[in-house]
């Protein structure tokens, strides 16, 4: 997969570099690192400007591009001896998953299950996620309520996030958590929110509609942190 600009590529290079197999440099960097790179096994080369345009389709590629290896998908079910999960929920916004598994990864939570897609485009989740989606394992599984009932049985308490929902702050969470996160424009369905255990919410303190889902999912995520 080909994925471009400064952050992701270099969080990649930081903590994965064995995923790289081409590393593209389109505009001149520091003799330093640009030696330091060098001494990497993965294949350096330097190429025109116009031509990264035309790789990343003139996407803002910062002068640096990546051909890595593909993401690997992990199996929900590997998640269910964990203490925290995170479901979402018909969710296909890419910036906003790639922001969510960057809150995930940084907040503790052991795994995220996309449920109500089939696929999803990795290669661009690597990019918003800054390359943290190589550090959280992602699974995918259509059907939402197989997930509940395997995390239900397996012992997690599941909480759905839902503005009716009671303030976060006065519930006691359990050890064994899983968090669900509904869709950016319906959020969860009735038919979900009818089987978790709790649904949650974050109070405002002024009157207004809501909140970015990956906002809201990171507020929740932090505070259910125990």
């Amino acid at each position: 997969m080909l994925i471009y600009a400064k952050q992701p590529i270099n969080y990649i290079i930081k903590n994965h570099p064995n995923k790289i197999k081409t590393l593209y440099l389109a505009k001149e960097m520091d003799k330093k690192e640009y030696s330091k790179l060098m001494k990497m096994d993965f294949e350096l080369k330097r190429i025109p400007a116009d031509a990264a345009g035309k790789m990343c389709k003139n996407a803002s590629h910062q002068g640096i591009l990546a051909e890595i290896d593909e993401y690997e998908m992990h199996d929900y079910k590997t998640f269910l001896g964990s203490e925290f999960v995170l479901v979402l929920s018909g969710l296909t916004d890419i910036g906003n998953i790639g922001a969510i598994v960057r809150t995930a990864y940084a907040l503790g939570v052991n795994g995220i299950i996309a449920c109500g897609v089939k696929k999803l485009p990795f290669e661009a989740i690597v990019r918003t996620s800054t390359g943290t989606l190589f550090d959280m394992p992602f699974a995918i599984e259509t059907n939402i309520h197989d997930v509940m009932n395997d995390l239900k049985t397996s012992g997690f308490t599941t909480y759905g996030a839902d503005m009716d929902g009671k303030d976060i702050r006065d519930v006691k969470v359990k050890h064994k958590r899983a968090l669900f996160l509904g869709s950016e424009g319906d959020g969860l369905t009735s038919r979900v929110s009818s089987k978790l255990d709790e649904i949650v919410s974050i109070t405002m303190s002024h009157d207004f509609d809501s909140l970015n889902v990956s906002v809201a999912g990171a507020i929740l995520m932090d505070r259910m942190r125990v």
